[in-house]
């Protein structure tokens, strides 16, 4: 029964979430505490489930808040214009190569395994450059995510930390045969992005916006007469240099993130803008962006805080399994990793790993199937679509650094990242790694 509801209240989440029929605070909230009363829990567990999952959450969100604020400002000064010009002629204003572009950056930045580092550094930059061309921010977040996906295999990136607890390997052992994975998965993702970048610029062409740009230069991105009062060409490099000490201070770990941030804006506003007026108007101008996100992931943690401590998560990773037919059971693992990608819409990545994953190794151990195979099959199948759901953090940092929406965002990218996690599980399977 408790899976059965976790089952409805999490289908019935997502719907609402890509019908838009509720708005992400309205879903995350409501319906979880619904769910916990329909299962019997009352005020007092209530209390509890929503203190631990704002536990979980409150540090993320303090960051997005001050984070977002911050890299507004930074936008206002007019430290990313030089860049986003710059990327305008590098790539000559031609779709295609900002779209291959934005799939490498998106794993380059997610070197260091931090998914909010990864969007944060990103997103504020290759926005208005889309913006430039026209071309979806949907694709963006897609690209950006894939890249992101790829990346996420590194041991140091979370899924595998999490699988080598479970099984007791060794994450080297791990992750060395996923390293050929990688790198063909990334010669696959440009492929992709060159696919997606051609049909991009068919649409925008139909839609009679800008053509891709010929010649060898491209126009600068003009700024507005606002915009110019805000810029401050004179302090660029100081302006750049705090931005560097930012994400070095974010690479290191040296404070926690939302500190860092704090500290970032406070810095940025007093260079800047010396006067409080001013400091306070561009706080106000950026404070709906990103007390909307603060609010989207407290009402986020509510609901992990509330599906988690309910049990319901972890009913229905075993009810899943239970209901599969016997005679498949020693190939479980590798319909997991099929349905890897839908997993994410209704599995946290906690719930996967240390819900899921058990479960299938103890069926499948008895079938003689090595647990570095069932690793490998499901993190494989799984990880590609990690940045496309609703239970990650850094997918609601991105989509409000983007201005977009999750229903959006899944409906776009939905099928091609599932097709892709197919593809990539297929050259897994090639190389013999299951």
């Amino acid at each position: 029964m408790l899976a059965l509801i976790g089952l409805i209240t999490i289908v019935l989440v997502v719907s609402f979430l890509l019908l838009g029929r509720m708005s992400p605070i309205v879903a995350l909230t409501l319906v979880p505490i619904g769910g916990a009363l329909v299962a019997g829990f009352g005020p007092a567990d209530l209390s509890g489930f929503f203190n631990d999952g704002l536990a979980r959450v409150m540090q993320v969100a303090t960051m997005f808040v001050f984070a977002i604020t911050f890299f507004g400002v930074l936008q206002d000064t007019g430290l990313f214009r030089p860049i986003i010009n710059g990327l305008i002629r590098l790539t000559r204003g031609h779709v295609v190569a900002v779209t291959v572009g934005t799939a490498i950056v998106g794993a380059l930045a997610h070197l260091d395994g931090a998914g909010a580092t990864t969007f944060l550094l990103t997103v504020p930059a290759l926005l208005p450059l889309y913006e430039r061309l026209s071309m979806s921010r949907y694709l963006m977040l897609m690209m950006l995510a894939l890249g992101a996906g790829i990346a996420n295999m590194l041991p140091w990136a979370g899924p595998l930390g999490r699988a080598a607890a479970v099984t007791g390997i060794e994450l080297s052992e791990l992750w060395h045969p996923l390293i050929q994975v990688q790198v063909i998965g990334m010669g696959l993702l440009v492929c992709l992005a060159v696919v997606l970048g051609l049909r991009e610029q068919r649409r925008i062409a139909a839609a009679g916006g800008p053509a891709p740009v010929e010649g060898p230069t491209v126009s600068a991105f003009a700024a507005t007469t606002d915009e110019m009062t805000l810029e401050r060409p004179g302090l660029l490099l100081v302006n750049g240099g705090l931005f560097l000490a930012v994400v070095a201070a974010l690479v290191s770990g040296i404070l926690p993130p939302a500190l860092i941030f704090m500290i970032g804006l406070s810095l940025v506003l007093l260079i800047n803008y010396p006067h409080v007026e001013m400091q306070m108007q561009r706080i106000s101008a950026h404070a709906p962006s990103a007390l909307l996100m603060g609010a989207i992931i407290l009402s986020a943690g509510t609901f992990l805080g509330i599906m988690d401590g309910t049990g319901m998560l972890r009913a229905m990773a075993a009810a899943m399994v239970a209901v599969l037919p016997e005679g498949i059971i020693g190939s479980m693992h590798l319909f997991v990793g099929v349905l890897g990608m839908p997993l994410e819409l209704v599995l946290s990545t906690d719930a996967f790993y240390f819900g899921l994953l058990p479960i299938v190794l103890e069926v499948v151990e008895p079938t003689g199937v090595p647990a570095q195979e069932v690793v490998n099959a499901m993190v494989i199948g799984n990880i590609i679509g990690t940045f496309a759901s609703p239970f990650s953090p850094a997918l609601w940092l991105a989509l409000g650094l983007a201005r977009a929406d999750i229903g959006t965002h899944i409906r776009y990218s939905f099928v091609w990242m599932w097709g892709f996690s197919l593809v990539v599980l297929a050259v897994a399977w090639q190389l013999g790694l299951f």
